[in-house]
């Protein structure tokens, strides 16, 4: 009882805490993110906003360098609603493009740097993008789409390519003719909280990336929510090394830190070598985590620094179960704030009082403010379970389903709408309609959960990684944690498999392993700590394992390729149950499996 009523009280401040500071937001609809920045630059002059490696930026700076971008764009006839692709990578002057451009009434898509060829011709193709500004380096990338764009956007290059620059002109070199100064009547555009700021992709880890629409609402609701849950101040610096591009690292990481008067140290990638170096060496106080590089620092050799930081928080989503408690007590950071969160979705949750492996709760009194549900999901047909009456139905505590949070249009409300994609046709696929009332809609988050006893929620996987064998589900996160703990294994990515003749699909581990590995050993381990049907069958040694741009692993491919020999150049093994040992998967065992000669 008293646990409860110490998790209720920590949520009840924070909430308030929160609360306080995205009330106004709807109050003032044309109190943009841009103009906050303006306010800002006026607070704080020339206090450090945005620090980097490559230069830093001001607060004054900051808003003046932004203001020149709106001005390019008004030169050139950029116009309420006209979309310019950025692929840029880390750096102050990515958020100094967009605040510039979205104030201008353009609509800014943020480019994965990651991304080649028809990938990325396809992300420029589906939002219409008339201009797209690419950082030198990255021009490369942008010519791989020649012959695959359907558009031709004018090219702007910032820096010098040097010798292959072509005929693009340098925007870098246009905006620095440009005054920085106070804008003048004609050049304040009329925009509100509800016009358009940014197309931000998903991942794209199940198909092409899809571009989700943010207002400027979001944007403010991101800065400011995300403000009041860090209980962020002035004297704060926020260490952010995810990428620029999505929402994470280019949206919540700056704006929370930036509206309370803090710093943000910029840096282009992650380091795991150089991480603890430049946390102590810029007083860093906050870091933005994706779960995946918390496990690279776990693994990494003990650094000198790595508990002489001024850390107080660490802040961000997918942080495992078995890392959580050694990433705290081996490198002494007091707090850890787990969130889930979808871009372009209304399902919020936050762990704020640090249950290791929550990504949240919803108290009491909060549950007219979220309304989040998991409802109960048929694994094999990949879709919510409907009852005779035709709605879904809640799960049972520890029950895995999916989470949905209820779409409602009241405008007093914003952040319980659904703005969709810039391809429509990829709406209706994210509404579940009839849930539990005929006529109510819920966005479907398209990740399975489980809800505790207490109210903790839990994250499980993706719909479509999940997958069901021997009429048990499996989840893929749960095996890989198992696998991934075992010693000589650096990563473990589980999958599932079509075997022919068998229903289901069987799991399936590619491993990034040290040699010599004790395959008797792992087989023992793994037996003792998963059920059968939940043991992978199949095990492939790879080099790396290939990740989105958010650390996500990369899955499809991998299922696709299966575990024929002859398409796969990597070492294999299978979990043989006539030796009840792995051994190696050559060519004449493969055909024994598929022939259903070894029963599975």
């Amino acid at each position: 009882m008293f646990e409860r009523l110490s998790s209720d009280l920590t949520y009840l401040r924070a909430g308030l805490r929160t609360l306080r500071r995205t009330g106004p937001i709807v109050h003032t609809p044309r109190r943009i993110f841009p103009i906050v920045i303006d306010e800002l630059a006026d607070i704080h002059g020339d206090k450090p906003a945005l620090i980097s490696a490559r230069e830093t930026l001001s607060y004054r700076a900051l808003a003046q360098r932004s203001r020149r971008y709106l001005r390019w764009a008004l030169q050139q006839g950029i116009a309420k609603g006209d979309v310019v692709a950025l692929l840029m990578p880390n750096r102050p002057e990515y958020l100094a493009i967009w605040l510039g451009l979205t104030r201008a009434g353009a609509t800014v898509a943020l480019l994965n740097t990651n991304l080649t060829g028809t990938s990325l011709a396809y992300c420029i193709d589906i939002v219409a993008a008339r201009h797209v500004i690419v950082a030198a380096e990255l021009l490369g990338a942008l010519e791989s789409t020649a012959g695959f764009l359907k558009a031709a956007p004018k090219i702007w290059l910032n820096g010098d390519p040097g010798p292959h620059a072509g005929a693009h002109p340098r925007i870098d070199l246009a905006v620095a003719t440009l005054a920085d100064g106070p804008l003048t009547a004609a050049e304040k555009i009329d925009l509100t909280i509800e016009d358009k700021a940014l197309f931000i992709y998903t991942s794209g880890t199940t198909g092409m990336p899809k571009a989700a629409n943010i207002n400027h609402y979001r944007l403010m609701l991101a800065a400011y929510g995300f403000c009041g849950v860090t209980n962020t101040r002035a004297d704060d610096r926020m260490y952010d090394c995810l990428p620029m591009h999505h929402t994470a690292g280019g949206v919540v990481a700056i704006g929370a830190t930036l509206v309370a008067g803090g710093s943000v140290f910029i840096r282009e990638k992650f380091s795991a070598r150089e991480f603890w170096d430049e946390v102590v060496a810029n007083d860093c106080t906050l870091f933005q985590y994706i779960g995946e590089l918390c496990r690279y620092l776990v693994e990494a050799p003990p650094h000198p620094r790595e508990r002489a930081h001024r850390l107080r928080l660490a802040i961000g989503n997918g942080l495992r179960p078995e890392v959580w408690p050694r990433f705290a007590a081996r490198f002494a950071i007091p707090r850890i704030l787990e969130f889930y969160a979808a871009t372009e979705g209304n399902v919020n949750l936050f762990n704020f009082d640090g249950r290791p492996g929550a990504v949240g709760r919803v108290p009491w009194f909060l549950k007219r403010g979220f309304p989040i549900a998991i409802v109960r999901f048929d694994m094999l047909g990949q879709k919510p379970i409907r009852n005779a009456h035709g709605l879904c139905e809640r799960a049972a505590p520890d029950e895995i389903g999916e989470a949905v949070g209820q779409i409602l249009a009241d405008p007093a409300k914003s952040n319980m709408r659904f703005e969709g994609y810039a391809d429509t046709a990829h709406n209706s696929p994210k509404i579940l309609r009839d849930v539990f009332t005929k006529g109510d809609a819920w966005f479907r988050s398209g990740d399975l959960m489980r809800e505790d006893a207490d109210g903790y929620f839990y994250f499980v996987d993706r719909i479509g990684d999940t997958f069901r064998w021997k009429g048990e589900n499996v989840s893929t996160m749960e095996v890989a944690e198992i696998i991934g703990s075992f010693p000589g294994i650096g990563e473990a990515n589980v999958y599932g498999v079509e075997v022919a003749g068998c229903e289901g699909r069987a799991g399936m581990a590619a491993m990034v392993c040290t040699p010599g590995l004790d395959l008797a050993a792992l087989h023992a381990y793994v037996a003792a700590r998963l059920p059968d049907y939940a043991r992978p069958l199949f095990l492939r040694v790879c080099e790396t394992i290939e990740v989105t741009a958010t650390f996500k692993q990369k899955k499809i491919g991998l299922a696709r390729e299966g575990f024929d020999p002859d398409g796969i150049a990597d070492e294999m093994f299978f979990d043989d149950p006539r030796k009840q040992a792995y051994v190696r998967l050559d060519r004449a065992l493969y055909r024994e499996i598929v022939s259903g000669a070894v029963r599975l």
